[in-house]
């Protein structure tokens, strides 16, 4: 058994300093000096940054943006609707638009009319629509919305409105129908030259003039007739576009029967071919009236004879211009007539014409006229007698045809043939009719004896 020798040397002298000794870990402690639990020290505190600047505000703006947006998206989804719900209109209906009217005056004009029901609905949409609405005459569909209404009004296709001119009026006639129409406005600067209009239909928006209209008929006339003098026969005698025209003119009053016009024509061709003079009674009655265009009676047998410049009884080859206004069809006629012999015609009671090459066969065929010309004139209850000559006149070739339903002709060149359309001419096929039923020879109207009045 060993024993450690205990260490008697006195203790170092401790080497003096001025740090504080340290406690010596390896002693003990005493009880009331053990470790106890210490509080950690506090975090160091950081510097807080103020919210603001431009960071804040661009959040800021950001978030308004999108809550404008979405309440825009649901304002302009609301609007759109509302533009586009029906209308209160029944049913279609056609609105003037007064010229120079700004967006108010027209939401006022189509609040009046019962087309829209909101005003104030109506300008922002066309304020918004960016269209510009366009006077004039429009036609609003039934229930039209306010958008289909703007859009109406943005396209400018106003109503448009038609006057017709029927083949044959003359001129004058013309200028008395374009008078007569209260859709057209203004005045016609002259009477235009007989024979330079266009007979046809012409479609025109509200606010056109009459001076319009013909200056159209004008240039429509002049187009058409370039084209058909191009086409035209090397055969027929006539010598300028002008010569045509005048030609078409007596043909376009001889007959109301298109299947006619090019076998009419052919007989007068034929006629100017062998120096014959054309004795078409229409001339007469235009060498009288000029472009009156109607005697309002029959034609007297001293007015056959009498010399104007139109008169084709008296005068040969063409009158000196046009004696009306033929149409398309007319001039095409006369172009490429119809190559027949025939020279001459004459109502066949049928609503047409009965052709002939020599004079007796045309005899012939007067003399059948004349007996369904004389089953006309047995009197009827309802019958009504021309008074239009002075009693005690000669007795005028056909005049007592008065009952006649028609309008016809029995010379070479007469007018009818077929029943005129009613705005053709308030005269003719009636008992008025200046042209009816002539029974005359072509070549020596003296000896043909005149038709008693029953």
């Amino acid at each position: 058994m060993f024993f450690r020798k205990r260490d008697t040397s006195p203790a170092p002298t401790p080497i003096a300093s001025d740090e504080p000794a340290l406690p010596n870990r390896l002693s003990p402690r005493s009880p009331s000096e053990a470790i106890k639990p210490t509080a950690a020290p506090p975090p160091p505190e950081r510097p807080v940054r103020e919210r603001g600047g431009l960071l804040a505000r661009i959040s800021g703006l950001l978030t308004a943006s999108v809550v404008l947006a979405i309440a825009v998206m649901i304002g302009v989804t609301l609007f759109e609707r509302q533009t586009k719900e029906p209308g209160p209109l029944p049913a279609d209906k056609v609105v003037v638009i007064p010229p120079r009217s700004g967006t108010s005056e027209i939401a006022e004009a189509l609040s009046r009319e019962g087309v829209i029901t909101h005003t104030a609905l109506f300008e922002w949409a066309a304020r918004f629509s960016g269209k510009a609405l366009k006077a004039g005459e429009y036609t609003f569909k039934a229930h039209a919305s306010i958008t289909d209404a703007i859009d109406t009004l943005a396209s400018g296709r106003q109503v448009q409105h038609a006057i017709t001119f029927p083949e044959g009026l003359t001129s004058e006639q013309i200028v008395v129908r374009l008078n007569d129409n209260d859709i057209l406005t203004g005045d016609i600067n002259e009477i235009p030259p007989e024979g330079s209009l266009l007979p046809d239909t012409y479609k025109f928006e509200r606010g056109a003039t009459r001076q319009q209209i013909v200056n159209l008929m004008r240039a429509k006339q002049r187009e058409v007739l370039n084209q058909i003098w191009l086409r035209r026969s090397g055969e027929i005698p006539v010598k300028t576009p002008a010569e045509m025209v005048t030609l078409a003119s007596i043909v376009e009053k001889e007959t109301g029967r298109a299947d006619e016009r090019p076998r009419v024509a052919g007989v007068f061709v034929n006629r100017l071919n062998k120096r014959m003079k054309l004795q078409s009674d229409p001339t007469i009655v235009y060498g009288l009236v000029g472009g009156r265009g109607t005697l309002g009676r029959g034609i007297q047998r001293s007015e056959i004879e009498r010399a104007t410049p139109y008169n084709t009884y008296v005068i040969e080859g063409l009158p000196p211009g046009p004696i009306a206004n033929p149409g398309r069809a007319a001039l095409e006629a006369v172009a490429n007539p119809s190559r027949t012999k025939d020279l001459f015609f004459v109502a066949d009671g049928t609503g047409g014409h009965a052709f002939a090459e020599t004079l007796e066969g045309h005899s012939r065929n007067v003399a059948r006229w004349r007996q369904v010309e004389k089953a006309r004139q047995a009197p009827t209850p309802d019958a009504v007698v021309d008074k239009a000559d002075p009693p005690g006149a000669p007795a005028v070739p056909g005049a007592a045809s008065a009952y006649a339903p028609e309008s016809t002709n029995l010379a070479a060149g007469g007018e009818g043939g077929a029943a005129r359309p009613k705005a053709f001419d308030a005269s003719e096929g009636t008992k008025l009719d200046p042209l009816r039923n002539k029974t005359y020879d072509l070549n020596s109207p003296k000896t043909v004896p005149a038709l008693k009045q029953p």
